[in-house]
């Protein structure tokens, strides 16, 4: 049976849903899966840093926080020029959304700001979805972005409230729920995941899809992104997971997100070709395209060709549906 959309997923739920025996796991989702998305399609996403290092926040796992000693240093904001012609060599090499990222605490109203609306606009004038992650912001800057024509804000749960003061110590879970509302009243579509590989238990990463799946409307899009371990940051001697983990919580998060576009995110560089099917075909149907995510790496171009060819799918093209319905936006007021 097909589930409907809930809102009242409980922990215990969830985790007996995450540990039931893996293909009987992958065969509910794949069901739920086939219901929702027929069309057999992956979308092809494309992230650019455009303003790179020195963030003040001190997040665990992030190489651009200036807390960490990393191989990434501050860079200048990229040109308004410079990210449109980024765009377009994605859209070329069949990214339907281009996500834009810049390495702040929260939006601040000036010049930098203005910048990156101009940038929303200009990625809209080349016909794909435009989406931002810029951290905290309030609700007169998601209106602006609104109107510049964003579709998309991604602001990352990361992992379980419980778990999150492990990780972060510079703002609070609740400073994420804040953003997503403006987000979501604004009339943008929301894009928010997490990340596992992080030291958390089972119940965290259950938690925090239960988080997600509790939204009143649920996310469009949900990241599941596995830890990329980088070099002076705190988590950098972590062990790899096991890729039928990042399966388990792909299937996890389209069984109770079943409308969602679950996107296979940071960590497919160390996953081998097999278990990026095996995730497509538990749920996901979207990946980042391209030789890096923000400063970390992510498969060749190629690549992915290659992989969504293998699996018999197609590139699905900019989404009808970009906005919330009204009624949506008034049910997450």
């Amino acid at each position: 049976m097909v589930e409907d959309i809930r809102h009242d997923w409980s922990l215990s739920e969830v985790r007996t849903l995450h540990d039931t025996p893996l293909f009987q796991l992958v065969d509910r989702a794949r069901s739920v899966h086939v219901t929702h998305h027929a069309d057999n399609s992956v979308q092809l996403c494309t992230l650019l840093s455009v303003k790179t290092g020195g963030c003040p926040e001190d997040c665990a796992y992030c190489p651009q926080s200036s807390h960490h000693q990393t191989p990434v240093k501050g860079e200048a904001m990229l040109k308004v020029d410079e990210v449109l012609a980024a765009a377009a060599r994605a859209k070329e090499h069949g990214a339907t959304r281009f996500c834009m990222g810049a390495a702040w605490r929260e939006v601040k109203d000036g010049s930098a700001f203005d910048r990156v609306l101009e940038m929303v606009r200009g990625v809209k004038s080349l016909g794909l979805e435009a989406c931002v992650t810029l951290g905290m912001l309030n609700a007169d800057q998601a209106a602006r972005l609104k109107a510049a024509g964003l579709d998309a804000y991604n602001h990352n749960l990361d992992t379980s409230r419980e778990h999150y003061k492990s990780i972060i110590s510079t703002r609070q879970f609740d400073q994420r729920l804040a953003t997503l509302r403006a987000v979501r009243n604004a009339g943008i579509t929301v894009c928010s995941g997490g990340i596992i590989g992080m030291g958390e238990s089972v119940d965290d990463r259950c938690q925090m899809l239960v988080e997600l799946a509790n939204l009143d409307p649920q996310p469009e899009s949900v990241p599941i992104n596995a830890l990329v371990r980088v070099e002076g940051t705190p988590l950098a001697a972590m062990p790899p997971i096991d890729p039928l983990e990042l399966v388990r919580m792909v299937a996890v998060a389209r069984v109770i997100m079943p409308r969602s576009r679950v996107r296979l995110s940071a960590g497919r560089s160390e996953l081998n070709r097999e278990a990026q099917l095996l995730c497509l075909y538990a749920g996901a149907n979207s990946i980042f395209y391209g030789d890096r995510l923000l400063t970390t790496p992510n498969p060749d171009t190629s690549e992915d060709e290659e992989l969504v060819r293998a699996a018999g799918l197609t590139v699905q093209p900019p989404s009808a549906r970009l906005a919330p319905d009204a009624s949506d936006a008034s049910a997450a007021e």
